[in-house]
């Protein structure tokens, strides 16, 4: 993609105006790439209130290989656009970095890019508080916000179906349409069967997901596994937990419990009246923080997932995102000549390896959404989205160079640095 951003504030520091063309690069076929480009548009604004925005986001035919959707959908890139802008915008009018985040920080009552205003479930603020004190106290650091949806939305109906059957005395069956793939989505449906009927370690729940069960499900995208499963399993849960008042699991063997949830309030863009874009957001915020010599020492990663479900899974998709932004950021790329690959090979591609990971401290901030499962946000994608940005910005912290593209340059020492922070 290609990015041009004109971002404005008044002398208060606070945000009025952004103008945003974005041009994305789809391949010789169209695969995913206007919905990948939608996400960018929707996104251009980041994770700040900004009252006035004009954004033109489109996707292109070329002769190169087709693009798909990388983790963050489209987010990444205009999430890295923004930020270095919020940046650039600091340093040239003396506003405290961490400061001019806070102020503008999208919160209760703040309205998206797509003109969304939040009533609830929203962590940003509490993020940056609790990176505040590693930013502040580094020589060296970066910061960047983000947000990114929780469901498809946009007008969408979306819908999960669970079917819990009673197998025997000590084991149930919970049957689900959805796709575990190392995300922990099974993991999270037996939590909340347990938690609803209040099992304990007797019961076995074996989880299973197959179209023969008649259990719908969808595309494992957009973040949206954990709270629509979530809440088809608290419904189907919450029947099993009454029939339980008057009989034991012995006394149901053989009986099924089958529930729907069904998501239908979400808007298109140009609706008139309340726009409703997603059902849900999730919230984080990156500090990069380097060493002496510009090397990445750290980074901390705050993220709102509403309740956390398993602290495990959580941060283990957290680090995993990190590392995956942090890729996308330092050292992959995709080698082309005329539209063809220069090499077969995948070391061509830049993957990171296991000693290129510095410290990652992934931070848990609760602040829950009402339309999960006791409260609880998706954070699959937004994990990897505000990565690229806080490195670019520590590395401007330690050499003063503004870097416009990704795979970023190495920080370089130089006579001169700026502060990390700007002034207030």
């Amino acid at each position: 993609m290609k990015l041009t951003y004109t971002l404005a504030c008044d002398e208060k520091g606070l945000l009025t105006g952004l103008k945003a063309r974005i041009i994305g690069d789809t391949g010789a076929y169209a695969s995913m790439g206007a919905a990948v480009v939608a996400r960018t548009g929707t996104h251009a604004g980041a994770a700040y209130h900004i009252p006035h925005v004009d954004v033109v986001s489109e996707a292109y035919y070329t002769n190169n290989p087709v693009a798909g959707a990388f983790r963050g959908f489209g987010v990444n890139q205009s999430n890295f656009a923004m930020e270095s802008m919020v940046d650039e915008l600091c340093t040239r009018g003396g506003f405290d970095k961490y400061q001019f985040r806070y102020d503008n920080a999208l919160d209760s009552g703040s309205m998206t890019t797509t003109g969304q205003v939040l009533k609830g479930g929203v962590g940003l603020r509490q993020c940056l508080e609790s990176v505040k004190e590693a930013f502040t106290g580094a020589k060296y650091a970066g910061l960047a916000c983000a947000i990114k949806n929780c469901g498809i939305g946009n007008g969408l109906d979306e819908v999960s179906e669970t079917k819990i059957k009673i197998v025997s005395a000590d084991t149930i069956e919970l049957h689900h349409g959805w796709s575990e793939m190392g995300q922990g989505i099974d993991t999270v449906a037996r939590q909340v069967l347990a938690e609803v009927c209040g099992f304990d370690d007797a019961i076995a729940i074996q989880v299973k997901s197959a179209t023969s069960s008649g259990a719908r499900g969808g595309a494992t995208t957009a973040s949206r596994g954990t709270v629509l499963l979530g809440n088809s399993t608290i419904l189907a849960a919450e029947k099993l937990k009454a029939d339980l008042a008057g009989h034991s699991l012995a006394d149901l063997t053989g009986k099924e419990y089958f529930a729907t949830y069904l998501v239908d309030w979400t808007t298109a863009h140009d609706v008139e009246g309340e726009i409703i874009s997603h059902f849900s957001y999730g919230y984080a915020v990156h500090c990069a923080i380097l060493d002496e010599h510009g090397r990445l020492q750290a980074i901390h990663a705050a993220h709102d997932g509403g309740r956390i479900i398993n602290p495990a899974l959580f941060e283990g998709q957290i680090e995993g995102g990190v590392v995956m932004g942090m890729g996308y950021a330092l050292s992959e790329t995709f080698p082309l000549e005329e539209g063809r690959l220069t090499s077969q090979r995948m070391a061509a591609l830049g993957l990171l390896k296991a000693h290129d990971v510095p410290d990652i401290r992934v931070i848990g901030v609760e602040c829950p959404d009402n339309s999960g499962p006791f409260g609880a946000k998706g954070v699959g994608e937004i994990a990897s989205i505000p990565t690229p940005a806080a490195i670019a910005n520590s590395y401007f912290s330690y050499d003063g160079r503004r870097r416009y593209s990704l795979p970023l340059a190495p920080a370089e020492r130089t006579d001169q640095k700026p502060s990390s922070r700007g002034k207030p």
